[in-house]
């Protein structure tokens, strides 16, 4: 997902929901219940829907693990995503 990408997502985040044109039926799913996952984490929905987008874009087309549990394994990509989201 590129930038423009990105930011199409965070400002699409007041509406509720991830309905963007851009990515599959299946990211918008998995970029929704990481929103979810995340939402009391402290941080912004702006940022935690950017964290959700990169993190998503990141994992394999073929990943069957919601981000919640892939990020547990691998904690580089969660530390790049929080960086690029501004989640510190």
């Amino acid at each position: 997902m590129t930038r423009i990408a990105l930011l199409l997502l965070a400002a699409l985040v007041t509406s509720g929901c991830v309905t963007t044109s851009s990515g599959s039926a299946d990211d918008r799913r998995w970029i929704n219940q990481c929103i979810r996952d995340n939402a009391d984490e402290g941080a912004s929905r702006r940022v935690v829907t950017a964290y959700c987008a990169c993190m998503v874009n990141r994992m394999s087309s073929n990943e069957t693990r919601s981000v919640t549990q892939w990020e547990r394994v691998n904690p580089r990509a969660r530390r790049e995503c929080s960086r690029e989201a501004g989640w510190t």
